[in-house]
């Protein structure tokens, strides 16, 4: 049976898969380059372990066994020994995968499960790199981690049933629920989710509505939990960005085209929460949305 992962990159992904093993009784292995970032990954588990422990939805005790079942490296050839499944949650760039996958293969066991949380990057050309592609396979968990029952599990083209089947045993043990789908870009959640997000940016870019009223025709008409531009900021709108340009170049379709507004935002550095802006404002510490003041009306010219 499963027992020891390790968890590569420990930003908002990362630290979510860490903690969700590791309430499960997993032994985790949380490995980033920053020490750091290492230390910020593990106060935000604890932060939100403690949100679970006054919802009561976990004990005193089961916070304290979480953490304990965390270890942290930075030094990836000695935070993957003796694990039996690696989940890669590094930045959604395909350049760095790629080498972080060429490193794993050669310093992970020949039998342990090699798994990546890329959203759009094709699960078949990162298992090119490595000496295993039937052990390569796609866990592409929803944020935040521990509370989105959804993992979407992507088969490579090489990718065996027997690691299919294991992965998808494993997210049940995880109480959470595995969603079987093929490697084509964007795979289904942000096949379908990115183009919206697009098409609610090209709205605001051409003036025929401004956010509030984009996100609040999408909730309240809709059922959305939230509205697609507020959405855009939660996830980053770099992510957003770097997941429509891999749907563009994977289908060769100018329907995935990224909105000019989309550009401007990111090379600007307004890339929604984690900036502090976006297309709204994140920074004033208030539970309000608050519009930023550069969509303050429709007029964005």
């Amino acid at each position: 049976m499963m027992k020891n992962i390790a968890v590569i990159g420990s930003g908002t992904m990362g630290n979510g898969i860490a903690h969700t093993f590791a309430l499960h009784g997993f032994s985790v292995h949380l490995i980033d380059i920053s020490e750091v970032s290492l230390q910020k990954g593990i106060a935000t588990i604890t932060k939100n372990l403690d949100r679970q422990v006054a919802k009561e939805a976990i004990t005193e005790q089961q916070k304290l066994s979480t953490l304990s079942n965390i270890k942290t490296f930075t030094i990836l050839e000695e935070g993957v020994k003796h694990v039996e499944l690696v989940v890669e949650a590094a930045t959604e760039n395909i350049d760095l995968k790629l080498n972080i996958f060429r490193d794993l293969d050669k310093f992970t066991s020949a039998e342990t499960l090699l798994a990546s949380n890329t959203s759009s990057i094709s699960i078949t050309k990162i298992a090119s790199v490595t000496t295993r592609p039937d052990k390569v396979i796609g866990m592409h968990f929803m944020n935040p981690v521990p509370l989105m029952k959804l993992v979407e599990i992507i088969r490579g083209y090489s990718t065996s049933d027997e690691v299919t089947k294991t992965i998808v045993d494993l997210c049940t043990q995880l109480q959470k629920v595995p969603v079987e789908v093929n490697d084509y870009p964007g795979f289904i959640a942000n096949r379908i989710l990115m183009p919206m997000i697009n098409e609610a940016i090209n709205s605001l870019y051409e003036g025929v509505a401004g956010v509030s009223e984009i996100d609040t025709v999408m909730k309240l008409g809709m059922a959305h939990p939230m509205g697609p531009l507020q959405l855009a900021d939660f996830i980053g709108l770099d992510v957003c960005l770097s997941i429509l340009r891999v749907l563009q170049d994977g289908f060769g379709n100018p329907k995935y085209a990224p909105c000019p507004l989309l550009v401007n935002m990111v090379t600007a550095g307004k890339l929604g929460v984690k900036s502090g802006e976006g297309f709204y404002s994140w920074s004033h510490g208030s539970k309000e949305l608050i519009v930023s003041e550069r969509f303050s009306t429709t007029q964005i010219a």
